[in-house]
């Protein structure tokens, strides 16, 4: 993993997590440290390298974006990570996500939908030293049956109804943060099974770019 004290980025990640993330109500230690060791601008295309920490989504390629620093601490919070879980994500993108995610959980499982995406997002990933994540290819609606339980799940993309394999894949306890709601806007909740029952937590409004597949958005 790059080295805090060589790292140039340093100081605007120390900036982006003071001012948009802890300043917002983003208070857990662990949470935290993660935004600190993943450097976000290698996740960026190189030409808004310089945009990486700024306070706003940013365009990865194939109509996809990576989220606003601070929707990734809301959502990555929201799952209340120990550090010995299984995760799965829906939508790896960039692999920011997924890097934050690889320092607060055992181990991460991401699907993604584009190929593209696949390979160099996990490619970026092992680069970068972030070796407990599982990558594969295909429809994140489906989740992961082959990996699953998982003890959380996040979803980063909007989805028109919680897809059915995802509730059926989480542990008991487990936390489902996920964008439901048409395109355009959605609301962001958090989901927690309970002895059989569903707790819905609303997080707020958010925009996601639309979950394709099976229990998605038809592309």
């Amino acid at each position: 993993m790059t080295e805090q004290k060589q790292d140039p980025y340093l100081d605007e990640r120390e900036k982006m997590i003071q001012q948009q993330i802890a300043a917002r109500g983003i208070n857990n230690p662990r949470v935290l440290e993660a935004f600190l060791r993943v450097p976000r601008h290698e996740f960026v295309p190189a030409a808004l390298r310089d945009e990486a920490y700024a306070d706003y989504p940013l365009p990865i390629g194939e109509g996809q974006t990576i989220s606003q620093p601070f929707i990734v601490a809301l959502m990555t919070q929201a799952l209340a990570l120990e550090g010995e879980e299984k995760v799965l994500e829906i939508g790896l993108g960039s692999g920011y996500q997924a890097a934050i995610l690889a320092c607060l959980a055992k181990e991460v499982f991401s699907i993604e939908l584009r190929p593209s995406l696949a390979r160099e997002g996990e490619k970026k990933l092992k680069e970068l030293g972030f070796f407990n994540i599982q990558v594969k290819v295909g429809d994140g609606s489906l989740g992961w049956p082959e990996k699953a339980p998982f003890h959380a799940i996040i979803v980063t993309a909007a989805a028109p109804q919680v897809p059915p394999p995802l509730l059926e894949q989480l542990t008991e306890g487990g936390r489902l943060v996920i964008p439901l709601g048409p395109r355009g806007r959605q609301n962001l909740l958090r989901i927690t099974k309970r002895k059989g029952e569903l707790v819905k937590e609303d997080l707020g409004a958010c925009v996601f770019v639309p979950l394709i597949g099976e229990y998605g958005w038809k592309d």
